[in-house]
């Protein structure tokens, strides 16, 4: 059964709204305002807007599903069972910080490891993608259609930066990106809403997790692409960070084999 015909659907795909609506209004409230940034273990940035989003959030969450599980980027993870939120509420928190509009907030939800509900909010932009297991990805209420492109030599290939690459997977990137009749950096999340919406045609990055990727698998899927990792396998909480996603089944396949290769 499609999550889309679960009886939780319409709760959960309401609350989701909801939820990416609270992200837009806090995230512009702090758009380029003073704000302090601070730095996580990791040396990444987070400031005020990404923990009062998803403090909000998960308050949400917990109001609305008590028994479902929440995993985020900026608190520890709370809760077990069928169903887990999945958060991210400044995707792009550089870009944020520097005033630059493509950054967004992501939500996923996921049935066991399965992502089956994700949006993707870019609140500069008021643009909003929805996909979920079952159904067409919405854009803005829309239906999107990813593009027909089959070739990397016809291919517009996105990354948000080279500088996330090892000399190995810079490699692989440079000798595929070659044969590509475009090639450009800088999004984030906003690049899978870009291939979703037919305007780009293969995402390719590195050092991503879970919160970063989980809400665009079933936004991408449900536009007519494919997403995985550079293996080919399926994405899943367990992964190397390594995420392709490609507008057409043909496409998506010659992408697989020039970074799989040794």
């Amino acid at each position: 059964m499609n999550f889309s015909e679960h009886p939780q659907f319409p709760a959960a795909l309401s609350l989701a709204g909801q939820l990416a609506d609270v992200a837009r209004g806090i995230a512009l409230a702090h758009f380029r305002t003073p704000l302090a940034v601070e730095r996580k273990a990791d040396g990444s940035p987070v400031t005020v807007a990404d923990r009062d989003i998803e403090t909000r959030m998960r308050r949400m969450i917990r109001a609305a599903f008590p028994a479902h599980a929440i995993r985020g980027e900026e608190f520890a993870a709370e809760g077990s069972g069928e169903f887990t939120w999945v958060l991210d509420p400044i995707d792009g928190t550089k870009s944020f910080v520097t005033g630059y509009p493509l950054f967004g907030s992501l939500i996923a939800l996921l049935q066991g490891d399965r992502p089956v509900l994700g949006v993707i909010e870019v609140p500069v932009l008021g643009e909003r993608w929805v996909g979920c297991e079952g159904r067409a990805t919405l854009f803005n209420g829309r239906q999107a259609r990813a593009s027909t492109c089959r070739t990397i030599e016809e291919a517009v290939v996105y990354t948000t930066t080279p500088e996330t690459f090892n000399s190995a997977e810079r490699r692989r990137f440079e000798a595929l990106s070659a044969r590509a009749a475009l090639r450009r950096f800088g999004g984030d999340c906003y690049l899978y809403g870009m291939l979703a919406g037919g305007h780009c045609d293969l995402v390719i990055e590195v050092q991503l997790k879970p919160h970063d990727f989980m809400a665009a698998i079933p936004i991408v899927e449900g536009a007519g692409g494919r997403i995985s990792d550079w293996r080919g396998q399926p994405l899943g909480t367990v992964s190397d960070g390594r995420v392709v996603a490609a507008a057409t089944e043909a496409l998506w396949r010659q992408a697989i084999e020039a970074l799989s290769a040794v």
